[in-house]
């Protein structure tokens, strides 16, 4: 696709140049026609000075053929002295100075005619090569106005095919992190069952008394808190057919419905042993209350407590999510005791 639009760019860059040098041939289009009008009209001019000069000279003509050489020698023998004789010869030189003039200015004015003549065929000519320039131009932008519609097409089809390779991939992607996290699953319920294996039985101190939601709950001498507001408990400890991988499996906990962001808080007074995040518990919390008990809170939008830390019972640690392996936002919440799953219930009144 970088290779397409490399290639695009250089021939969108050919096209503006392109395009620039179409506009200055027009330009010069322009300008001929302007200089050719303005010859024309100097052609006009001095054709029609030289046709008046013509006409000029034909009525010389016809006055010279009606007075012959003799009628100048018979004006001047008629002289009544010298001196008129003298001013009779010099109309005749002043009238022939006039001719002489008027053969220069029908010369000039025919050279000029011919002189306007050849500028505006030059001219013309110098039009017609630049109008063929043009032609020339535009053809080669009309190629590479179709290259560049090819290329584009090329890289509109490579961006198809790079998306359904990208939806491809993310398919497989969700499956490999759907296996990752059956393997997960697995692997944590076999250790824990390795674990429960290898210590004995267990039997944790179970006196609750019960309470309701935003009250503490009295269990043995400690008092418990509700870890969240939620609407419903949407999965019970115990076993159950998992909401994700549909296969029976065991339920190390509670799940409680609520809306995304409602804020999670430590159950009891302890110190935060665990605060990171895993694929399939998602941000979690692990909580050591240091009486053997542990509890634990899963699936946050994010966690504002680190390990190490000391937290009271009420104290907001996180919120409620819908990260890792999870079908929607709700918090897990779980109860241990001695390494070993309880069912929270017993201890708190959902």
């Amino acid at each position: 696709m970088q290779e397409v639009v490399n290639q695009k760019n250089v021939i969108d860059q050919e096209i503006f140049l392109l395009y620039g040098e179409v506009a200055n041939i027009n330009t010069q289009i322009i300008a001929y026609s302007d200089l050719i009008a303005d010859k024309q009209d100097e052609l006009n001019a001095a054709q029609k000075r030289l046709e008046d000069l013509q006409e000029q000279n034909k009525l010389r003509i016809r006055a010279m053929e009606k007075n012959s050489l003799s009628s100048y020698w018979a004006v001047i023998f008629q002289a009544d002295s010298f001196l008129d004789m003298l001013d009779r010869l010099n109309i005749i030189f002043q009238i022939n100075e006039a001719d002489q003039k008027l053969i220069k200015e029908l010369d000039a004015a025919a050279k000029e005619v011919a002189q306007a003549k050849q500028e505006l065929q030059d001219q013309k000519a110098e039009l017609e090569a630049t109008k063929k320039e043009l032609e020339a131009s535009q053809k080669v932008l009309e190629e590479k106005r179709a290259e560049a519609d090819a290329l584009l097409a090329q890289l509109v089809a490579t961006g198809a095919e790079y998306e359904a390779l990208v939806e491809e991939a993310e398919k497989d992607k969700a499956n490999l992190n759907s296996e990752i996290g059956k393997l997960q699953t697995a692997y944590d319920i076999a250790k824990y069952q390795e674990y429960l294996a290898s210590r004995p039985p267990v039997t944790p101190p179970i006196t609750s008394t019960g309470g309701t939601a935003g009250t503490g709950n009295v269990t043995a001498g400690i008092k418990w808190v509700l870890p969240t507001t939620y609407s419903r408990v949407s999965s019970p400890f115990g076993w159950r057919i998992h909401p994700v991988y549909g296969d029976k499996r065991f339920h190390y906990g509670i799940d409680l419905s609520a809306s995304s962001g409602t804020p999670i808080v430590a159950v009891r007074d302890g110190k935060v042993s665990i605060a990171t995040y895993s694929s399939s518990a998602g941000y979690y919390v692990n909580i050591d209350h240091g009486d053997g008990f542990m509890t634990r809170y899963l699936h946050m939008t994010h966690y504002i407590v680190s390990p190490g830390q000391k937290v009271s019972a009420g104290q907001v640690i996180g919120y409620v999510g819908s990260t890792g392996t999870s079908t929607g936002p709700h918090l897990h919440f779980g109860i241990y005791y001695n390494g070993a799953a309880v069912n929270p219930a017993d201890y708190i009144r959902f």
